[in-house]
């Protein structure tokens, strides 16, 4: 629990009070020193180029809002994709790679398993919420809402779990 302890600026309300009751009595050790456990900084300013990209991603993100209204009135119901198999094979494949590296990185130790995982989790969704959408009635809908919940959607979850730790630990 995050606070401020007596009004004093910078010190938590988890802190660590060494006094020890033979101590207390002797000479120059009357009182408890206080040790704050975690010292809240406060957050820096982005640097300027920061701040830009920071704008100019949230301008693209607003502008996509009416091209999604476009997408949904004007796209026809049925396509045909001139490479459907290596767009899947692709994708699987970013999916595989991406598993292994998270892997070998997490198990290494490695700071930069975050980044990994957070990639792989994105592709596992992505691919989870394709299957679904795209697979025709019957067994292969079935298919792929067992593969979504089976596996893509748990290895997604493990994945965003293991970014979200880095994260919270080394921020």
């Amino acid at each position: 629990m995050k606070g401020r302890a007596g009004g004093e600026r910078g010190k938590t309300m988890r802190q660590r009070v060494s006094c020890n009751d033979e101590l207390a009595g002797a000479e120059g050790f009357g009182r408890a020193e206080v040790i704050p456990l975690h010292e809240e900084a406060e957050e820096p300013r982005p640097a300027r180029g920061m701040r830009r990209a920071g704008r100019l991603l949230v301008a693209c993100g607003l502008a996509l809002l009416p091209w999604l209204y476009v997408l949904a009135t004007g796209l026809p119901a049925t396509a045909t994709a001139a490479h459907w198999p290596v767009a899947w094979v692709g994708l699987d494949a970013l999916e595989a790679l991406g598993l292994i590296a998270t892997g070998l990185l997490a198990a290494r130790g490695d700071r930069r398993h975050a980044l990994a995982a957070a990639a792989t989790a994105t592709l596992l969704v992505v691919d989870a919420w394709f299957d679904t959408t795209t697979a025709a009635p019957g067994g292969d809908f079935a298919t792929a809402v067992a593969m979504a919940l089976g596996a893509e959607l748990p290895l997604a979850a493990l994945c965003g779990r293991l970014a979200l730790r880095a994260l919270g630990r080394h921020a």
